[in-house]
């Protein structure tokens, strides 16, 4: 049913196609406040439950991830066809520098080019 990428190859070109340009500043530059964002290592284990949620949990299930002094889950919520393929609502929590983001976007499939893009909502 889902993408033959692996979750731990999130910089795979299939997944970073998006059709929107707001989301991915949102997704990638997440931040706390002043100069707080994820460190490299937080940041990496924030994109990889995204990625492993997206294409392997089922509805309901969360990714969490825990790493430094931050943690955070995605969950898929929903699943649909749409077109030729499929899109998954995902339900995203992080909480770093004593700060709590949440998130809901959605991410589509589609079967004919292997590719997985963002929508904007």
């Amino acid at each position: 049913m889902f993408s033959n990428a692996l979750a731990s190859d999130f910089n795979n070109p299939k997944f970073f196609e998006y059709s929107g340009g707001d989301f991915i500043n949102r997704l990638s530059d997440l931040s706390f406040g002043w100069f707080k964002t994820l460190s490299t290592e937080e940041s990496v284990a924030y994109h990889q439950s995204i990625t492993h949620a997206i294409m392997y949990a089922d509805n309901g299930q969360s990714v969490r991830w825990f790493r430094g002094n931050a943690s955070g889950e995605s969950t898929p919520i929903m699943t649909y066809p749409s077109g030729n393929g499929y899109c998954r609502r995902i339900y995203i929590r992080v909480i770093a520098h004593e700060t709590e983001k949440r998130l809901k976007n959605t991410a589509c499939y589609n079967k004919t080019n292997d590719r997985w893009m963002w929508v904007n909502e």
